[in-house]
This record gives C-alpha cells, structure tokens and sequence, in this order.
C-alpha cells in the first residue's frame, strides 16, 4: 500500500468546496482545508505508485477550483 499526502492550492475561496469533493473521491482517507501557502491537505492511498499517480492525475487533479497539486509520499525508513 503506497500512502501520500497532496498539497492542493486552489482559486481563491474554493478551498472548502475542493476538500469537501475530493474527500468523496475513493482512495481519499482524509481532504482538509488549512492556512498557509497550501488550501487543502488531502491523505490518500493506493495499492501502487502507479496507481496512486492514476488518482492524482485523474480524479484529484480534475476537481474544478485545483490550481496546483505536490504529491508527497509517505516512506518509511
């Protein structure tokens, strides 16, 4: 299992819609809408890296108000 976490920036005041769509979006664990240089913070996972790029790319990335996506994951040293 590959866990990341995305950091969202988003069109001005669009971060709590943006959270609130991508929290329905399997594979999502958690979507949350925060301060500071990102709006939304989102926990995902996936059985692979391929299919967690799949995810990002595909539906997380398609939410209309999304500017900019970093995918950050998780690993375990």
């Amino acid at each position: 299992m590959v866990k990341a976490y995305i950091l969202i920036q988003t069109e001005v005041g669009k971060a709590t819609a943006v959270a609130e769509l991508i929290s329905e979006i399997a594979g999502v664990i958690q979507a949350e809408d925060v301060t500071g240089p990102y709006d939304v913070i989102v926990r995902a996972e996936a059985d692979t890296v391929d299919d967690l790029g799949r995810l990002v790319v595909a539906r997380i990335q398609q939410v209309e108000g999304i500017t900019r996506t970093l995918t950050c994951p998780v690993v375990n040293l």
